[in-house]
């Protein structure tokens, strides 16, 4: 039904009494205008990236590059990656100068890596070449002398049954694939494989 001037008459549920003539219509109280859509969207995505960044944290140590890659990848917003990387280093749950340090040590010792592989990996994982070299003042040229050559002797017995060329040769490559400068490999070469009647760590050469 519409009414005389044409306009469609208006239907107000029991109790809702319509505005009189001339009244504003009501303003949104600012509780009630607080989190708009948008807001809210920023608000879950914020969220979001807390809750990726804490469980990749969780796995393994992250560089800055890293993370903000992983989000990104999560289609989040680039102002929200950017806080949230903010956020992180200041609370110190990322520190590419630490996991510098740390990668250096343990990548040093536990897999032998030289120098070479070290500044490889650091890179990898976009750490700045200031902080890469400063975690490499922690192996010196006679750390990796000392390394490198445990890793020629340990090596040595799996190679008894080879001429010494080719043993030199394959041990070398073996070395040089971990990292370490050519100068290093061949002292390390040479003791692991050094003979007394033709004898290398109690392994003969054929």
């Amino acid at each position: 039904m519409t009414s005389g001037d044409g306009l469609a008459r208006v239907s107000y549920l029991p109790g809702v009494l319509p505005p009189t003539a001339g009244e504003p219509e009501p303003v949104p109280s600012p509780e009630s205008a607080a989190h708009t859509p948008a807001e809210r969207s920023l608000d879950e995505q914020r969220a979001r990236a807390e809750k990726i960044s804490m469980q990749a944290l969780t796995r393994r140590g992250q560089s800055r590059w890293e993370l903000g890659r992983m989000l990104l990848a999560r289609e989040l917003d680039d102002d929200v990656v950017a806080a949230e990387l903010d956020r992180l280093e200041r609370v110190g749950l990322i520190d590419d100068a630490a996991l510098a340090q740390t990668l250096v040590r343990t990548q040093h010792e536990r897999k032998g890596l030289g120098r070479s592989a070290l500044i490889a990996e650091l890179r990898r994982r976009h750490i700045d070449q200031s902080q890469i070299d400063t975690a490499l003042e922690q192996v010196d040229d006679d750390d990796e002398q000392s390394r490198a050559t445990e890793l020629a002797v340990r090596r040595a017995p799996q190679l008894h049954s080879l001429d010494i060329e080719t043993a030199k040769r394959r041990l070398s490559g073996f070395l040089m694939r971990k990292g370490y400068a050519g100068s290093i490999v061949r002292v390390a070469v040479d003791e692991a494989l050094s003979s007394h009647g033709g004898r290398a760590s109690g392994v003969r050469f054929r």
